[in-house]
């Protein structure tokens, strides 16, 4: 057995996923097509669009999370970072993943004070809160401090329109062969083209459909 497989975090997934999965918000329904896909390409008004949405809870699927349980655990990773915590579903494989290597750091950030508290209470209730910290506030000013010396793996899955932004900021403390997994990358076409232009330091694949999985390459 392992923390990811057995109680308490196994049976608080199912439940956190069948909540997620009911989750509505009157906010974001009131947003048309068009307007939803500007904003959600925006970067001057990313955070305006993402408080309107901070009753949905916009998780990776329950296969992205054990893609990032495996990926942190065949890599014997230590130091995580994850960008867009949300309710922390992600956090919770990857922590989990973390304990099962037998301790290290993952530092996230979220926005949202709301979705924070809901997180922490998730990460206390999994056993695994003793790993992680979420720092609140604008992930361009909250990651571009303070990071490990050396980063294993990197989930971007906040604002698709700072995917580029916040690689930057976390680029240069990667550790060659350092893992990116860009959730819903297909909405942002600047960091595709980045991680997958020749010679930009990365070997980058399309994985699952909706995941861009990516290498740091040195």
């Amino acid at each position: 057995m392992t923390t990811l497989t057995s109680e308490p975090l196994a049976p608080l997934l199912d439940r956190l996923f069948l909540q997620a999965e009911a989750a509505t918000s009157p906010a974001v329904a009131r947003i048309g097509h068009e307007e939803r896909q500007r904003l959600m390409h925006s970067k001057t008004e990313y955070l305006d669009f993402y408080s309107r949405m901070k009753d949905l809870w916009l998780p990776v699927s329950r296969e992205t999370g054990v893609l990032l349980y495996m990926l942190a655990r065949s890599t014997n990773a230590r130091n995580i970072v994850e960008f867009g915590t949300s309710f922390g579903l992600s956090t919770l494989y990857m922590a989990a993943a973390l304990r099962d290597n037998g301790g290290g750091r993952l530092i996230g950030s979220e926005f949202e004070p709301s979705k924070i508290a809901k997180a922490r209470e998730h990460l206390a209730e999994g056993g695994v809160n003793d790993l992680v910290e979420i720092r609140e506030g604008d992930a361009l000013k909250t990651l571009a401090t303070g990071l490990p010396a050396s980063i294993d793996l990197l989930l971007l899955d906040g604002a698709k329109s700072l995917y580029s932004d916040v690689l930057a900021l976390v680029e240069s403390r990667l550790r060659p062969g350092a893992l990116i997994v860009a959730d819903n990358a297909d909405h942002s076409p600047d960091y595709l083209a980045r991680v997958r232009a020749p010679g930009s330091g990365y070997l980058s694949v399309p994985f699952a459909g909706d995941v861009e999985l990516s290498t740091r390459l040195g």
